[in-house]
């Protein structure tokens, strides 16, 4: 079974706040041309999306520059539901030493507040101690259902360089998380291989392994 861990791209949607919303116009059509082809103008931090180290970082790597399985791998959830923030203690209790997944993905259950002006605010952050933990385990990357892993409108971005500058990939606006607690499962989030790309949306899935 996989379960899809991505919000649809589309006219309208939710965005970082002074992000272009997404474009998606028709340029051949069936009737006029004998086939559909659509024109797609997309930032690269659009909906269910990966960041890498070159979003923040002169020197650092592209979406191109990584190795394919960087973007799949084993994955654990942790339930951060009703908390203020995320710190080292979640991690921990969470965290199995023995299997070393490749990812950590962190549900808040905001991905319910999708399409709403709540759902860019008083999300759950990861804690300076979190992300300096997270940077010491084994990891690909870590996933949340919430828009950033820094509070919107926060410049200094301080999980964001912390977790990137050690090559910490990171995978925001996820939903479907609550389907996942209590199953084993590999995470694929594999972006378009964009030149030099800082980021790309994504196609998240979980695929289930019991």
């Amino acid at each position: 079974m996989i379960i899809d861990l991505s919000h649809s791209i589309e006219m309208g949607m939710p965005v970082y706040p002074g992000t272009p919303s997404p474009q998606i116009y028709e340029e051949c059509s069936i009737n006029k041309h004998g086939f559909k082809e659509s024109h797609l103008n997309i930032v690269t931090h659009t909906g269910t999306h990966i960041d890498v180290p070159g979003h923040l970082f002169a020197d650092g790597k592209s979406v191109d520059n990584f190795d394919c399985m960087k973007f799949y791998g084993t994955a654990e959830i942790i339930n951060c539901k009703n908390l203020k923030k995320i710190d080292e203690s979640q991690i921990s209790k969470v965290y199995d030493p023995v299997r070393k997944p490749d990812f950590l993905l962190f549900f808040t259950g905001w991905s319910d507040y999708w399409g709403d002006k709540s759902y860019f605010t008083n999300f759950p952050l990861l804690t300076s101690n979190a992300s300096k933990l997270i940077c010491q385990l084994p990891l690909k990357g870590i996933g949340i259902d919430a828009i950033s892993f820094d509070a919107t409108g926060d410049d200094n971005l301080p999980n964001h360089k912390m977790l990137l500058k050690n090559e910490i990939i990171l995978l925001e606006n996820l939903c479907n998380l609550n389907q996942l607690f209590g199953k084993t499962f590999i995470l694929s989030c594999l972006p378009m291989k964009i030149k030099g790309g800082d980021g790309s949306p994504v196609r998240a899935c979980a695929i289930i392994r019991d």
